[in-house]
């Protein structure tokens, strides 16, 4: 293969993993506390509408996705409402996020649908972006990109070496023992739901004013139902999200130049499709290879209710 086109093609599969890797760290430290959220397509969808609208009408990426933060915080804040605060159920309390989302995000865009902005502006350091073959892949991404990776090293320090994070992982193991010990496990399970939401916010507006500089309703196509996947394949570990992101990133990115290249008898139903079959076969093949059993968070999903 040409070196150029080879590393277009890895360029295209860090851009295409970065929202999954984004969503799924947030959604990783929120079941990390014992919490499953399944509203992150909605949070996302919402991000990248309420995103897209304000770096539109401000022209800056920084408010654009400082917007989307905030909007997906705000569906995380009525999530974290129902499920701690009235410890309704987090199954269907998910659920209904994300179809409220997708109705929030259809509100919030009707007015941006067809329009276009500049994307999000490439670094570029004299010398080292020049590179040949790796100059652009390592120097040459967006601040969404690099955002990504020290999102990624910042929760693995914050989960495996800090006394929050070492709390926030006992209350998501057993949190009737941690209310026990005096831990506020209410409190942290609210700023874990936060900072979810707050990244499934940020990997939405990313998809609206870089990845693809434009608003259009649906466009999230799924990608938070695989950041959840993804966590599961990850064991609940950042590094290992970072690596089956790049993984569904590669699956994205083929199914979209073989479709461009043409002359493959597929239909084209069953490429658009290659990245959800891709989920699937990931999440097969890890329950098959890990023979010790989950490593989930053994309170995850499971409302607490503290004694009165």
């Amino acid at each position: 293969m040409n070196p150029d086109i080879l590393q277009l093609v890895l360029f295209t599969i860090v851009t295409a993993a970065t929202p999954l890797l984004i969503a799924a760290i947030g959604e990783l430290v929120v079941e990390r506390a014992g919490v499953l959220n399944l509203g992150v397509e909605g949070m996302m969808i919402v991000g990248a509408a309420v995103g897209f609208a304000a770096g539109y009408a401000s022209n800056s990426i920084l408010v654009g996705a400082l917007a989307g933060m905030a909007a997906g915080m705000a569906l995380s804040l009525l999530f974290a409402l129902l499920v701690v605060g009235l410890a309704t159920n987090q199954v269907a309390s998910g659920l209904a996020l994300t179809i409220f989302g997708l109705g929030v995000s259809g509100l919030a865009g009707a007015g941006f649908v067809g329009l276009k902005r500049e994307a999000a502006s490439h670094l570029f350091i004299p010398g080292l972006s020049d590179l040949p073959f790796v100059g652009k892949l390592i120097f040459g991404h967006d601040f969404f990109v690099y955002g990504g990776l020290g999102l990624t090293a910042a929760a693995w320090w914050f989960l495996t070496r800090t006394r929050a994070g070492l709390t926030l992982r006992a209350i998501g193991d057993n949190h009737v023992s941690a209310h026990s010990l005096g831990l506020p496990v209410r409190r942290y399970r609210v700023l874990a739901i936060l900072f979810g939401g707050a990244c499934a916010g940020l990997a939405g507006a990313y998809l609206s004013l870089a990845y693809t500089p434009f608003w259009t309703p649906g466009m999230t196509a799924g990608r938070g139902w695989i950041a959840l996947a993804l966590v599961v394949f990850s064991s609940w570990r950042p590094w290992r999200a970072l690596a089956g992101a790049l993984l569904f990133g590669g699956a994205t990115t083929l199914q979209l130049h073989a479709q461009a290249a043409g002359g493959f008898r597929v239909p084209a139903q069953f490429m658009s499709a290659l990245p959800y079959i891709v989920t699937i076969l990931a999440l097969i093949v890890l329950s098959v290879w890990d023979r010790r059993g989950t490593t989930a968070p053994a309170a995850l999903g499971k409302p607490f209710v503290p004694d009165r």
